[in-house]
């Protein structure tokens, strides 16, 4: 069993292989990341952070290169068992909320975890306890359109950690937010992190933010290094 909840090794990715406007995205990417360690993904627009937080939470696949979560190489599983892990280990934040605007704060919560198999009682706890830690039980029963954008982002961070994942994945998820609301909702979530013990990568282009997290690492012409 591996050490790491996250390793990717070598991991290549290229858009319109082999013809004159091919974009070589990804030129051998490792990363590891441990259970408990928040490392900040620092790279300008363009660079591929979303391509690689794809392939690492199993939304896209490498053309060369491995995934492994929690010891498992994840290409040697079925697209079924891929789709498992990626339901009940990996979660996922991203720039803008993507909460479904007909249900409540509590209902795009609690969704999630009906999809995995929770008992609706069970995942109705889980779902007002988590907006309970985040400070905006409250507001529970406001359906997106109704929060404000921090409020907005709050129950999307919720939302990721409904199945209690292993991993965390976040793409610039405070980017949309001014930056005192970007502040308070950046130690939202790492008080989330923290006190889950989770693996989280989380990019972002504020190196202000990237500071506070354990490491750093810059995606820049396809190729990753440590700050």
């Amino acid at each position: 069993m591996s050490d790491h909840t996250l390793s990717v090794t070598d991991l290549t990715k290229s858009y319109n292989a082999g013809k004159p406007n091919e974009v070589r995205v990804l030129q051998g990417v490792s990363l590891d990341v441990k259970p408990g360690e928040v490392v900040a993904l620092v790279a300008p627009s363009g660079a591929g952070k979303s391509t690689l937080l794809h392939i690492a939470g199993l939304l896209d696949t490498p053309d060369t290169g491995a995934v492994n979560i929690a010891g498992v190489d994840m290409s040697k599983l079925s697209d079924r068992k891929r789709t498992a892990v990626r339901r009940s280990t990996v979660g996922f934040i991203y720039q803008f909320h993507h909460l479904l605007p007909e249900f409540s704060a509590v209902e795009n919560i609690v969704l999630p975890q009906l999809a995995n198999g929770v008992p609706d009682a069970a995942a109705q706890t889980r779902a007002m306890a988590l907006l309970d830690r985040v400070g905006i039980a409250e507001r529970a029963s406001h359906r997106p359109a109704a929060l404000s954008g921090g409020e907005q982002q709050r129950v999307a961070f919720c939302r990721a950690l409904a199945n209690e994942p292993s991993l965390l994945l976040a793409d610039e998820p405070t980017g949309n937010l001014d930056p005192d609301t970007s502040d308070r909702v950046f130690d939202t979530l790492m008080g989330l992190v923290r006190d889950t013990g989770l693996a989280a990568v989380i990019a972002t282009h504020n190196l202000e933010l990237a500071a506070r997290m354990d490491r750093q690492v810059r995606l820049s012409g396809g190729t990753l290094e440590t700050l």
